[in-house]
């Protein structure tokens, strides 16, 4: 259950295996303490409850969320503020890891963090409405929390270096063009998308799924043949596990597939 002392976050099972975790910090969920001790608690609960598929969204109007805390940024040391990196960071690499399935609701701004946050999730929804920069240039920063690795690799180069050293913020329809985001509904259906996603992934097989993400994830860092072999190793394991046999016997039974 959440912690009723931090009001940040939320976070409850909305169907069977699916967890949504709300982000509510005022006036546009800034990713400071609150927010990052609340996803830590929330991730801490997901590990504890096992197999579950994961939808972040917010309860603000307007906003995803708009950034780091620059008011706390501003008033610290630089230790305290690489402290701050790190805990950011901390957090978003665990919401990141290809053992968890996790989806982005965004309806409105995803700026800064917010946009880091997104991107670490598995896959982004948004709706007509959101918008998207990483601003940091205009601080004297840069993105930190992922931002400059996570970027080029869903949109290139070239697009992540223009979104970046302009700090221009990016519409929702170019956002899905050009790869940033997977999936655009209409305004303020993000959420209900999301979750109709998540519920549909819930029928796949966990294993298979992250094997995909793990192989997906490998073809960034290994070559060609290197990224092959690879494949080919998720795939045999899948059969030795039984998950495989279990898939295709359910097909030709015609039945559900019983997959752990």
């Amino acid at each position: 259950m959440p912690d009723p002392s931090n009001t940040a976050v939320s976070w409850n099972r909305v169907a069977d295996g699916v967890l949504r975790i709300t982000l509510e910090r005022p006036p546009a969920n800034a990713l400071g303490r609150p927010i990052i001790e609340g996803l830590t608690a929330a991730l801490d609960a997901l590990d504890a409850a096992g197999n579950i598929t994961v939808v972040v969204t917010s309860a603000i109007p307007g906003f995803f969320a708009a950034g780091a805390d620059i008011k706390h940024m501003s008033s610290v040391d630089a230790e305290s503020f690489m402290a701050y990196g790190d805990s950011l960071r901390g957090v978003l690499d665990r919401l990141a890891a290809p053992s968890r399935i996790t989806i982005a609701a965004v309806d409105g701004l995803a700026l800064g963090g917010g946009l880091e946050l997104a991107m670490a999730c598995t896959l982004r929804v948004a709706g007509a409405g959101a918008r998207f920069g990483l601003p940091e240039v205009k601080l004297g920063l840069i993105p930190g929390a992922g931002g400059t690795q996570r970027l080029p690799r869903l949109v290139g180069r070239g697009r992540a270096l223009d979104m970046m050293l302009t700090a221009r913020q990016v519409a929702a329809p170019e956002a899905h063009a050009i790869g940033l985001v997977d999936r655009l509904v209409e305004g303020g259906k993000a959420e209900q998308e999301a979750l109709k996603l998540a519920v549909k992934l819930r029928t796949m097989s966990l294993p298979a799924l992250q094997a995909v993400i793990r192989t997906v994830d490998a073809s960034f860092d290994l070559p060609l043949p290197e990224g092959f072999a690879y494949e080919v190793a998720q795939e045999q394991a899948l059969f030795e596990s039984g998950e495989a046999k279990e898939g295709l016997m359910a097909f030709l039974e015609k039945r559900p597939p019983n997959f752990v």
